[in-house]
C-alpha cells in the first residue's frame, strides 16, 4: 500500500524550451535549471525515471525554477541570451550551448543552474553526474533560495534536512 501512495503523490515536471524559461525569466525572476542529456545516456535516463519524477523534486523545480530539459547534441540553432548557438560539428556532437553552459567539460547528466547575480551577471553552475533524489533536493534547496549568497556548499550540505529521506 505505501508504494502506491508513494507512486500517487509524483506530478510532472514542467519543463520548457530555453527560449521560454529565458522569456519567463525576464517577467519573473527565478534561476534556470537545466538539464543537459543525450539520448545515448543511459545515467540520464536513470535521472528522468528515478529523480525527475519524485514529487519532492518536481515541487521545487516547478516552484523555484524553470526548468529546461536541453539535448546536449542537439541540432536546432538557439538563440539565448543574445546569442547563437548552433551544433557545427567542431565540439565532436555537442551543442555549442551545450559546451558554454557545460563550460567546456561534456558529461552527462550535468545539471545547470542559471541565477542572477546581485551585480546583475548571469551565473553558470554546472553539476555533473547521476544525482538521486535525496541529493538533487540538497541542490536545488541551496540554489531556489539563493542561499549560496550567504553559505558556502559544504556548510550548507551539513546542515540541510530534506523532505525526502
Amino acid at each position: 500500500m505505501a508504494a502506491l501512495n508513494a507512486k500517487a503523490q509524483t506530478t510532472d515536471v514542467k519543463w520548457y524550451t530555453i527560449q521560454e524559461a529565458e522569456q519567463l525569466m525576464k517577467k519573473t525572476p527565478r534561476p534556470l535549471f537545466i538539464d543537459a542529456y543525450t539520448d545515448w545516456c543511459g545515467w540520464c535516463k536513470k535521472m528522468d525515471k528515478d529523480t525527475f519524477t519524485n514529487a519532492v523534486i518536481a515541487d521545487l523545480l516547478n516552484n523555484k525554477f524553470y526548468a529546461v530539459k536541453f539535448d546536449a547534441e542537439g541540432k536546432e540553432k538557439v538563440d539565448f541570451l543574445g546569442q547563437t548557438f548552433i551544433n557545427d560539428g567542431k565540439a565532436g556532437n555537442a551543442h555549442q550551448l551545450a559546451v558554454a553552459l557545460l563550460q567546456g567539460q561534456l558529461s552527462y547528466p550535468t545539471v545547470v543552474f542559471l541565477t542572477t547575480q546581485q551585480d546583475g551577471k548571469i551565473g553558470v553552475s554546472p553539476v555533473p553526474g547521476y544525482k538521486p533524489p535525496k541529493d538533487m533536493e540538497v541542490l536545488l534547496s541551496f540554489f531556489a533560495d539563493r542561499t549560496y549568497e550567504s553559505q558556502k556548499w559544504e556548510d550548507f550540505q551539513k546542515t540541510f534536512k530534506g523532505k525526502i529521506q
